[in-house]
C-alpha cells in the first residue's frame, strides 16, 4: 500500500481543510474568490495548452 506525499508544510488535515473550503462554497462565493484574485486590467481565456509557453514568453516581454 502507498503512502500519500504531501509538499512542504501540507499534511492531510490542511487537504481536508481546503477541500471542506471549495466543496461548502456557494456558486456566487466562487465567482466572488475567482474575480478577487483578478486586476481589472487582466482577461481570462482558454488556450490551447501548447501555446502557453510562448503566451508566458509574451508576458514576460510585455512586462519588462
Amino acid at each position: 500500500m502507498s503512502q500519500n506525499k504531501f509538499p512542504e508544510g501540507w499534511d492531510e488535515g490542511g487537504v481536508q481543510q481546503v477541500l471542506a473550503h471549495y466543496e461548502e462554497q456557494t456558486e456566487d462565493e466562487a465567482l466572488a474568490e475567482d474575480e478577487a484574485g483578478l486586476e481589472p486590467s487582466d482577461t481570462v481565456m482558454s488556450v490551447p495548452r501548447d501555446l502557453v509557453p510562448q503566451i508566458r514568453g509574451l508576458i514576460a516581454k510585455y512586462r519588462s
